[in-house]
């Protein structure tokens, strides 16, 4: 189950381990794409350029998935951007944000119900053996991160829903209204200035294009979860080419090859 992209890779000098939190832990928002690539084809399409509708979502796609592990805001800036070229006058990235938000909420609304009224487990949420790796990690002694796209707000209280807050010794962090204020590269580069640890001490683990390139950028190790939701049994060959593309050391599906990871991660 775990495709070994870089012979020899391993986390054996790994004292920090970095999690991105929408489809590499919970499952609460899958399907976000589904909801994100819609509303931004249609704004486009209300330009009336002619372009296709089948070209704009060919568009759409590759920058949305591009932006995916940054702030959801990039990802709005970027729509704006596309607005603005094609002649129209763009709303402020912030308001198509909050439009986003809106319609995601309306998806998602009846998940978070059920685990704020304790009808299904939390794991329910979860990519599939999620939980017993975060455990395995923690007893080697890792400090463990949690940094997502999405708002800090939001997922502070999806990530003590999913009842994964106790993990995270070093933090949990989102994104902010004030974008550039945060970021999971500026994390990383905390953590190094500060000493807490050298690049290459770095294991990080996520779906999206950033949080592996950000780990790769510093010399760490980067295992890509290719999830393809929200069954999570399978590799999702697009995710997969893009994370193979950016330098990921591992690819796999979900954590239920638990025991193989940690012996291929940690060889001693």
């Amino acid at each position: 189950m775990i495709e070994q992209l870089r012979p020899g890779a391993s986390a054996a000098n790994a004292r920090v381990a970095l999690f991105d939190f929408d489809g590499t832990i919970s499952l609460i928002r899958s399907g976000w794409m589904d909801v994100m690539v819609p509303m931004m084809v249609e704004i486009l399409a209300d330009l009336k350029t002619g372009e296709r509708e089948e070209d704009l979502r060919a568009l759409v796609e590759d920058f949305v998935g591009r932006l995916t592990g940054k702030q959801t805001m990039y990802q709005m800036i970027e729509l704006a951007e596309q607005v603005r070229a094609r002649g129209g006058t763009p709303r402020e990235p912030l308001e198509y944000k909050r439009q986003y938000l809106d319609l995601l909420n309306d998806k998602i609304r009846d998940r978070l119900e059920e685990l704020r009224a304790g009808r299904v487990s939390p794991d329910k949420y979860l990519v599939p053996g999620a939980r017993r790796l975060l455990e395995s990690l923690q007893a080697r002694g890792l400090k463990m991160y949690l940094a997502s796209g999405t708002d800090e707000v939001y997922m502070q209280e999806e990530a003590r829903l999913l009842q994964v807050t106790r993990y995270f010794d070093g933090g949990v962090f989102g994104a902010l209204d004030d974008y550039q204020s945060f970021s999971k590269k500026i994390l990383i580069q905390r953590l190094i200035a500060g000493a807490e640890c050298a690049g290459a001490e770095f294991l990080g683990f996520g779906d999206g294009y950033v949080e592996i390139e950000n780990i790769k950028e510093v010399g760490g190790t980067a295992v890509g979860v290719a999830t393809a939701e929200p069954e999570c049994l399978a590799v999702d060959d697009w995710k997969r080419k893009r994370l193979a593309g950016v330098g990921a050391d591992f690819i796999i599906p979900n954590f239920l090859c638990h025991d193989e990871l940690m012996h291929t991660l940690f060889p001693q």
